[in-house]
């Protein structure tokens, strides 16, 4: 096995490999490549002498491995893109339904596949829950990611940041109204430290409710009942997560049935997963097999066949 991690995480990835180093393994089991995706990344996908890859990145660099694999007839299983949504309808709990877009949002800094970058709320709740969101949100503490307390880390680069910082003008420049956070802060360790932005008055059309923003930002999407907030968080390119908050079970059950994801959770926050169960998307958030447990052990091995005469 070869694992090429992500440019910004080596110590963690080495870190990783050294606990494996330790194990039972026959010399070359494991193996750690450090190195750009254009050159390390590249020569692994174009390489015939490979028997599986599998890929978590954006969805333009997952579209390039499935054409290299493909001529290479290696198997493939891609993680890409997402626009997750939590739905909030009138009968909600409105402390489950604060506490679940706090921690499907915002927290790891929305920096999640999983994250739900959006907030479909039906009207004859919305109101409350935004107020009670914003009371919620200054409550959070922001700062280094290993200090006690801290419940917002630091965004992992400046590039990102910046990106960030794009998508905070590009929403108030289509027409949403920020009601909450966006400030840069100057806090020690040095980091690229912002405070979770919440957008309301915001529609399914906008850029920033389309595309993946990867940061501690949120739109509120206000919708009249269920089947339009049923039809917006379906109206996506990608379908990974999507979540549900109410306390009908009759809308849970056909929530579960129509939303057009990978993942669906009734009640809790999208961000968040159980490694013994399968995990992948629908449409451009994912290509190929489910990733994790027994999904993983089939990608993994090679099924073989055969047949003895005693």
């Amino acid at each position: 096995m070869v694992f090429k991690p992500a440019n910004l995480v080596p110590a963690s990835a080495w870190a990783l490999s050294e606990i494996i180093s330790r194990q039972a393994l026959p010399p070359g089991t494991f193996n750690l490549v450090m190195g750009t995706g254009g050159v390390v990344g590249e020569s692994l996908i174009q390489s015939p002498d490979i028997d599986a890859l599998t890929f978590t990145g954006s969805l333009a660099t997952g579209r390039r491995v499935a054409v290299a694999t493909a001529g290479n007839l290696v198997r493939c299983q891609l993680e890409m893109g997402s626009k997750n949504a939590l739905v909030v309808l009138d009968d909600a709990d409105l402390e489950i339904a604060v506490e679940c877009a706090l921690n499907g949002a915002f927290f790891g800094t929305g920096q999640k596949c999983t994250a739900s970058s959006r907030l479909i709320v039906c009207d004859g709740i919305h109101d409350r829950f935004v107020e009670a969101l914003i009371a919620r949100m200054r409550q959070l503490k922001v700062g280094h990611a290993l200090e006690q307390g801290v419940q917002i880390g630091p965004v992992a680069e400046a590039r990102q940041l910046e990106q960030n910082l794009q998508y905070l003008q590009l929403a108030a420049e289509e027409g949403a109204t920020l009601v909450e956070g966006g400030e840069l802060l100057a806090l020690e360790p040095a980091g690229h430290y912002m405070r979770p932005a919440l957008f309301i008055n915001s529609h399914n059309g906008m850029r920033i409710n389309r595309e993946e923003v990867f940061g501690p930002i949120a739109c509120v999407i206000r919708v009249s009942d269920y089947e339009q907030a049923l039809a917006v968080l379906n109206d996506t390119e990608y379908g990974l997560t999507a979540g549900i908050i109410t306390q009908s079970l009759r809308h849970a059950s056909d929530f579960k049935r129509r939303a057009r994801t990978g993942c669906v959770m009734v009640n809790l926050p999208t961000a968040g997963t159980d490694y013994h169960v399968p995990f992948g998307g629908r449409k451009n958030s994912s290509f190929g097999p489910r990733e994790q447990g027994q999904y993983a052990r089939d990608f993994y091995t090679v099924v073989k066949t055969t047949y003895v005469r005693p």
